[in-house]
């Protein structure tokens, strides 16, 4: 969808916030990396752990949280994709499959006081107007995160939601859905995250979009209906945006 996504927001790129971004903006390969070139991505990077290939591309230094404070970041020297604001429980491992031979692998090697502060204030020291892509994958952290969201409103957010957490007083994630359907979003799409021992997967990748079911959902998409139709290309929600298609939602 290369050639219609140019055709529809010509040399405009669509502003993304990648909090979460060990490895570089969709370093998880969500969606293929062909798209990457549309997105004006925004790194989020406390510990200035990222490579020279992220040199050019616009960083935020520090943790985000709902508020502006230091917290304590549990790092995971064996496994530093799962660092965490949260403790890790290791109780909690059989319920993703691990087996008593990898329990070390979530050992607090060090912690750290790390400098937090809210999406909107650092947007907005970054110059940063309209936010059009959020994706959030903090193991555990998510919720506290947007809560500092301001008045951004994202066109697709992607977020890691934990049913099952391996870490100590992570909120439910009924909660973080009920924040973002509160905020007029509504989830269309999740896909489970590794392994588990549960019928459902113990966490997965959620996506939201503005809720067209009501009013104002429905003008903010159509008032920014070339952004949001190439963020659904890329994503491939191709059987949903025919249906708004189908419903003159986009005149």
């Amino acid at each position: 969808f290369q050639d219609q996504i140019n055709q529809l927001i010509k040399n405009e790129k669509l502003v993304a916030l990648d909090v979460g971004s060990k490895g570089g903006f969709n370093s998880d390969g969500y969606f293929s990396s062909k798209y990457n070139k549309f997105f004006e991505s925004i790194l989020v990077d406390p510990l200035n752990v990222h490579t020279n290939d992220n040199i050019n591309k616009k960083m935020i230094n520090k943790g985000l949280w709902s508020s502006k404070e230091k917290r304590k970041l549990y790092i995971l020297n064996k496994r530093p994709e799962s660092s965490s604001m949260f403790e890790p429980n290791k109780e909690s491992l059989s319920i993703y499959g691990f087996k008593k031979k990898d329990v070390h692998l979530f050992e607090t090697t060090e912690t750290k006081l790390v400098e937090c502060d809210t999406i909107s204030s650092c947007l907005k020291d970054l110059n940063i107007k309209t936010l059009d892509y959020l994706k959030i994958d903090t193991q555990g952290a998510e919720l506290e995160i947007l809560k500092g969201i301001g008045n951004y409103q994202p066109l697709l957010i992607k977020i890691e939601a934990h049913f099952f957490s391996i870490y100590n007083e992570v909120p439910s994630w009924h909660k973080l859905i009920n924040f973002l359907y509160d905020k007029n979003y509504v989830l269309i799409d999740w896909k489970g995250i590794g392994s588990h021992n549960t019928r459902i997967p113990a966490e997965a990748d959620l996506i939201f979009i503005p809720n067209f079911n009501n009013h104002n959902g429905e003008k903010f998409i159509i008032e920014n209906k070339a952004k949001f139709t190439s963020l659904m290309l890329i994503f491939g929600q191709l059987k949903l945006l025919q249906i708004f298609l189908l419903n003159l939602y986009f005149h």
